[in-house]
């Protein structure tokens, strides 16, 4: 099977979708502060889960 290259020449190639629906946020508490936050994503129960400000300093590092 033979990938297509795919020219970017306007915001509807470069990925953006302004028609999308909302995500679905589930509310969980940080792994690291423990304050109460949202994700965009239904976590998996034994891995922990941050916040985003948690997530930025992890990813520091």
């Amino acid at each position: 099977m033979q990938f297509e290259r795919r020219r970017f020449d306007n915001r509807r190639d470069r990925g953006f979708n302004f028609n999308r629906a909302p995500r679905e946020m589930h509310k969980v508490i940080c792994s690291e502060c423990e304050q109460e936050c949202e994700v965009p994503f239904k976590p998996t129960e034994g891995r922990p889960v941050f916040c985003r400000e948690c997530f930025a300093k992890k990813r520091r590092f």
